[in-house]
């Protein structure tokens, strides 16, 4: 069955000598895997379109198995991402996190739409963690292992918030803070920054101003956190760490 989906490629792989198949989060249908016949062809028609982070709009013909790439126009080639390493790097991670959470062919509006916008936030802004930052929050809400941020994990306050511990899996209060010695301790600031970031979309959130050192320590537990409750390594955020650290 022929279907006009709009989408986003997550990830492009040669497939033999002239195909590609590539993995699509699409609006109508989530995600979906095609293959892209002649696409390493020079003048393949569906050369451009196969490439990773295009979003376009593909004509596909839907199966059960691997489906058909029949057409594809591109709507946006998110350029200044693609010639931009460290852009490329978040872009990437972003689309294996993706690739690896969700599931085929379901349809998750939502996602779609944040995962467009975060990848146009990164295309024209300089500086991009805090939407790189929401978008994790809401995969780990959609995977299920979402942190504990509007009240203390154990005694369910919702006051005088100090700390988060990966162990525990959330924000815990003055009083139950001594039950992770390992907690990290958070002011209010970025505790209430927290949990604007977990539930509010990127086309609601203006500019953020934060001290660099804050947002280095929210990226470091949103990856500690991952590792400790994501279960899937991605190879992505091993490179994307390499290139941190060169920065």
């Amino acid at each position: 069955m022929l279907e006009r989906m709009e989408g986003i490629v997550l990830r492009s792989q040669n497939y033999g000598e002239t195909h590609k198949i590539i993995t699509l989060f699409t609006k109508e249908r989530g995600l979906i895997s095609a293959i892209c016949r002649g696409a390493n062809k020079g003048k393949s028609r569906l050369s451009a379109i196969s490439q990773p982070f295009i979003h376009g709009q593909f004509l596909i013909y839907v199966s059960k198995g691997l489906s058909t790439v029949q057409q594809g126009e591109i709507v946006h080639s998110f350029r200044s991402i693609r010639e931009d390493i460290v852009k490329t790097a978040y872009a990437a991670y972003l689309a294996e996190f993706t690739h690896r959470t969700l599931e085929e062919k379901k349809r998750i509006l939502y996602l779609y739409n944040e995962l467009l916008q975060t990848f146009h936030w990164i295309n024209e802004h300089d500086e991009y963690a805090i939407p790189v930052i929401m978008f994790e929050l809401k995969l780990f809400q959609y995977g299920g292992y979402s942190p504990v941020l509007k009240m203390c994990v154990n005694c369910s306050t919702e006051n005088n918030l100090t700390h988060f511990s990966i162990r525990e899996g959330g924000v815990l209060c003055s009083t139950c803070w001594h039950m992770d010695d390992n907690s990290v301790l958070l002011n209010s600031k970025l505790i209430y920054i927290l949990q604007v970031l977990s539930e509010a979309k990127l086309e609601q959130v203006g500019q953020i101003n934060m001290k660099a050192s804050n947002i280095q320590l929210l990226q470091k537990i949103m990856d500690e956190y991952y590792d400790s409750y994501g279960g899937a390594y991605l190879k992505s955020k091993r490179f994307l760490s390499q290139i941190d650290h060169l920065m």
